[in-house]
């Protein structure tokens, strides 16, 4: 690991004479020597990837999933932070997303990389006409109830520029969800390539289509888990920088079908093997996530 030194000239850092909850300004203080620490190896926009790339350790393909004990095995009712009340020693900083002079850029980088690890819903979609399919990744995405199953998706742009897979999900009323193993990462990942309206990214990726029972686009055969779904809703929303452009949709749908594979799944078809599964998740950046340990924590009774 290295630090990244970060110059501050003041003291103390003054936000805006009201910020956007319409609080006074507060002072907080900001350490002379903060600093920020990144893997040394990280790729930054202007280095040789390759380069970078083939320095790092070779993927361990063989690398089992592992449970192990919690940080603080005999923690007991109010006992409070793991770390002996280090947490408490440092300072926060307060962010007005809608800061004077602050880039649209800088939220979303912020929260792509504060926010993680993000699943990944690999949808795959066809046309109205039925002439074209569409498979491409989201990590906006999320499953939020079980009855019925419902699954939240959410678009950058509008509805009247909807890209592919909005375009054909509104259009149609349906998509499949499909869940990124690592067995398939590269090939997902080629799915996000910036292709025209028509291109199809299943051969970009070279990922095999199989065919569903309720929705017309296909399933990921590769996937150890796929959801039919079909739209329930969109909505809509503003810009708060530039009022009155939409900037983002929110699509709820309904899984219709679940498609499991079979060594992944119980005799129950309740529980998929999460060492079957070996989930990729999505992280800040370029970067992509694997689940190689895991821990236990019964869920207390009062």
């Amino acid at each position: 690991m290295r630090s990244l030194p970060v110059n501050i000239l003041r003291t103390f850092r003054r936000f805006p004479s009201k910020n956007s909850l319409g609080r006074q300004p507060t002072l907080y203080p900001l350490s002379v020597n903060r600093s920020f620490s990144q893997t040394s190896t990280m790729f930054k926009v202007g280095d040789d990837f390759q380069k970078i790339q083939a320095s790092r350790l070779a993927f361990k393909r063989d690398t089992e999933v592992t449970f192990t004990q919690p940080p603080n095995p005999d923690w007991k009712t109010a006992d409070g932070a793991n770390d002996g009340g280090e947490s408490l020693k440092k300072n926060h900083v307060e962010i007005d997303p809608h800061e004077e002079g602050r880039p649209v850029a800088s939220n979303y980088k912020l929260l792509i990389s504060g926010i993680v690890p993000r699943p990944i819903a690999l949808i795959s979609t066809k046309s109205k006409d039925g002439q074209t399919t569409n498979l491409a990744p989201f990590s906006y995405a999320q499953v939020i109830n079980h009855d019925p199953p419902l699954f939240i998706v959410g678009f950058v742009g509008s509805l009247d520029k909807a890209k592919d897979t909005l375009k054909n999900l509104a259009e149609t009323d349906e998509c499949v969800i499909n869940i990124i193993s690592e067995h398939f990462v590269e090939a997902a990942n080629a799915t996000a390539i910036n292709a025209p309206y028509g291109v199809s990214e299943w051969e970009t990726s070279g990922l095999h289509q199989a065919p569903c029972s309720v929705v017309k686009a296909a399933r990921v055969k590769e996937s150890i888990l796929s959801i039919e779904a079909k739209l329930v809703r969109t909505e809509e929303f503003e810009s708060r920088t530039t009022p009155g452009k939409k900037t983002g949709v929110l699509a709820v749908v309904e899984g219709v079908r679940f498609w499991a594979r079979e060594d992944a799944i119980n005799e129950e078809k309740s529980i998929v093997d999460l060492k079957v599964l070996k989930p990729i998740s999505r992280l800040g950046g370029i970067s992509y996530g694997r689940t190689s340990e895991a821990m236990e924590l019964p869920r207390p009774n009062f």
